[in-house]
């Protein structure tokens, strides 16, 4: 399988504790390597898990993967964002059994002109502070963007963007 564009980082600082409800949003707006706008991911709480809508321009072509990260850090480069988000200690790819990555999500699509537009729902994460699969814990969490494979190697290369989320 040929994997197409480069990822982007997203990154998901700390809140303030207490119960996520079912509504509540957090946003972020994305950032190439060169400081410019690359769109937006808006995170919906649901009552059994989250809602992922991304606006996203400025890729290449194709798939892209769609990572959640462990640290919600953009500087010095997307890199601070660290490995997949993996609080129940799964292994990587949607296409196995047993436990995933929680930051393993559905790869998004490029059309010609550089734009992915994605709406997806993952139960694997959580606005809910006390959770163990919070997005919002201690050090926050990161989005990558970049094709995935879905299996044990992502695949997913290096990351093009990141934005900090916060709630709103």
């Amino acid at each position: 399988m040929r994997i197409l564009g480069k990822p982007i980082a997203l990154a998901i600082i700390a809140s303030v504790p207490g119960f996520a409800g079912a509504g509540e949003i957090a946003t972020a707006e994305l950032k190439g390597t060169d400081g410019a706008g690359m769109g937006s991911v808006t995170l919906t709480q649901g009552p059994g898990g989250v809602l992922v809508s991304a606006d996203v321009t400025g890729l290449a072509t194709g798939a892209h993967g769609f990572h959640i990260h462990e640290t919600g850090a953009c500087t010095p480069d997307f890199t601070a964002a660290g490995g997949h988000y993996n609080p129940s200690v799964g292994v990587h790819g949607l296409l196995h059994d047993g436990l995933h990555h929680a930051g393993d999500l559905p790869n998004i699509y490029a059309d010609a002109s550089g734009a992915a537009r994605a709406d997806f729902f993952t139960q694997d994460v959580t606005f809910e502070a006390s959770a163990a699969n919070t997005l919002f814990d201690a050090d926050g969490s990161a989005i990558n963007e970049k094709p995935d494979s879905y299996g044990a190697d992502a695949g997913a290369g290096g990351r093009v963007a990141c934005g900090v989320i916060a709630r709103e």
